[in-house]
């Protein structure tokens, strides 16, 4: 069963022409428990034209007031209303998120949701779906049917009928109008046939005042062509009335009053569909491409650099050309201020490579400095890669390959009596280690120490390789093998580095 949409029902209207007639009508309100399309007492309406007509009828009636019902919000249903009706006007379906509206309107978010709510108490919208916010998920937009309340048919004696006995009520369609109340429709035609927009804040030297301030308060009202009236699917609204037998006169001659002809308008923008820059807009887009390109400019604000980079921005400078220009001034290696010291190499720039032929110049020396640089890297790579990962070189300073032939020659000549060894083995090893004295060890162990100290372990590393650990440990001690194997262990990883400063 359907909810009334009023609060009393609507007294008869006699005629439009009686001034009182509206006096007699109740004040329109929807509690928000009838605000659904099963609970409407309303009808829907056919298009977005015919919906127009009911809203510019409420707005000026009066009947519904929106501070009766509660302390906030706007005042009345004026034409920032209006507006909002317009845009759900155009829309087939009427699913309307609050962010699109928020979009069209320029009105804030809850702006926007005091007027649907207005919109709904007034019985000119209904809830199909309400929308839903969930959790970690996207926002579903709500669903309106577009209403026509009981009391504009009271109003101005429209007659409707129900064609279908199982259809809901709020299918029922116009089939009439009273004959005094046409004049009234056709001036709510040429309303709807126009379009409300904002007003603007600065008006006219050539407006005078008063005219602004009356204009500000009724809406500035702007004829709209047909074109403008399709819905963003390209469905078609129809130019006809909700009452079937009157009809009416063209939209475009109800709204301007003489038809005219669209004369198209040349666009301003390139034929590769990218307006070209201004002088603003190619400083921007320079500081933009210079906080990309130079690591010492990242996080800078773009606007201070755009300021900063003006000149030879102006003087038509592209980011290879700052680059080039940089190169020869010579960059920092350390940066305090990004901006300051961008302003320090930019100073006089635009003067000194005042040609495109010079900005060429500098940026192909920049690009042969960049190239000797990536060659030097790789080589570096290369010859560290040969090093660690290579097979084991001999020392490089030559008084350190002396006093390990030294050492060794002597260790030989210890071990055999002046004789070479030519087999290795275990006993001719404890025989050398036998006959060296207390001093002569501690004299190798020193020296071995030494060496270690300074980053050499040729010496401990070939009494290893040549006579083995347990040998090279008597002689040496444990401690000062086993340090040495950890290092000569690492020189041969290519993730560790190991040198002197």
């Amino acid at each position: 069963m359907a909810a009334p949409a009023a609060q009393m029902l609507p007294a008869p209207r006699p005629s439009v022409d009686d001034a009182d007639a509206v006096a007699v009508l109740p004040v329109l309100f929807v509690p928000e428990a009838s605000q659904w399309l099963s609970m409407s007492a309303g009808r829907i309406a056919g298009d977005g034209y015919s919906w127009m007509q009911a809203v510019h009828w409420v707005a000026e009636s009066g009947l519904y007031k929106p501070r009766r019902h509660r302390s906030h919000g706007p005042r009345s249903f004026g034409p920032t209303t209006v507006r909002v009706a317009q845009e759900l006007a155009q829309l087939f379906p009427c699913r309307p998120g609050i962010d699109y509206l928020v979009r069209r309107t320029g009105l804030s978010e809850r702006s926007v949701e005091y007027h649907l709510g207005m919109l709904r108490e007034a019985g000119l919208l209904a809830w199909i779906v309400k929308g839903t916010r969930v959790s970690g998920g996207p926002a579903q937009a709500s669903e309106f049917a577009r209403m026509i309340p009981t009391e504009f048919d009271t109003a101005l004696g429209i007659r409707t009928v129900q064609r279908d006995e199982n259809a809901p009520p709020y299918t029922r369609a116009a089939s009439g109008i009273a004959e005094a109340s046409q004049e009234l429709m056709a001036k709510l035609a040429k309303k709807a046939a126009r379009k409300v927009r904002k007003p603007r804040s600065k008006t006219s030297s050539k407006v005078p005042a008063m005219a602004s301030v009356r204009g500000a308060e009724q809406g500035v009202v702007t004829a709209v062509s047909d074109e403008v009236r399709c819905t963003p699917m390209q469905v078609g609204t129809s130019a006809s009335s909700a009452a079937g037998d009157t009809s009416f006169p063209p939209e475009s001659k109800l709204a301007s009053g003489v038809s005219k002809s669209a004369t198209p308008k040349k666009s301003k923008a390139k034929a590769g569909g990218r307006r070209k820059l201004n002088v603003v807009g190619r400083r921007f887009q320079l500081a933009r491409e210079l906080t990309q390109e130079l690591d010492w400019l990242r996080g800078c604000s773009v606007p201070r650099i755009a300021w900063v980079a003006r000149n030879v921005a102006d003087a038509g400078w592209t980011v290879a050309d700052v680059r080039g220009w940089l190169h020869l001034r010579g960059e920092a290696a350390r940066v305090r201020r990004g901006s300051g010291l961008l302003a320090v190499l930019l100073a006089g720039a635009e003067t000194v490579l005042d040609t495109p032929a010079k900005r060429a110049d500098a940026i192909e020396q920049w690009r042969g400095a960049q190239e000797a640089a990536r060659r030097h890297r790789i080589q570096q790579v290369r010859a560290r890669t040969e090093r660690y990962e290579g097979g084991w070189d001999a020392p490089t300073s030559h008084a350190v390959r002396s006093e390990v032939e030294a050492a060794f020659t002597k260790v030989r000549d210890a071990a055999t009596g002046g004789r070479h060894q030519d087999h290795g083995d275990v006993a001719d090893n404890q025989a050398l280690e036998a006959e060296l004295s207390e001093q002569e060890l501690a004299q190798l162990r020193a020296d071995a120490w030494g060496q270690f100290m300074a980053g050499e372990t040729d010496l401990v590393m070939t009494a290893v390789n040549a006579m083995g650990r347990p040998a090279a440990e008597r002689i040496y001690g444990a401690e000062l093998v086993h340090r040495a194997q950890q290092i000569a262990s690492g020189l041969r990883s290519s993730l560790m580095t190991y040198g002197r400063q």
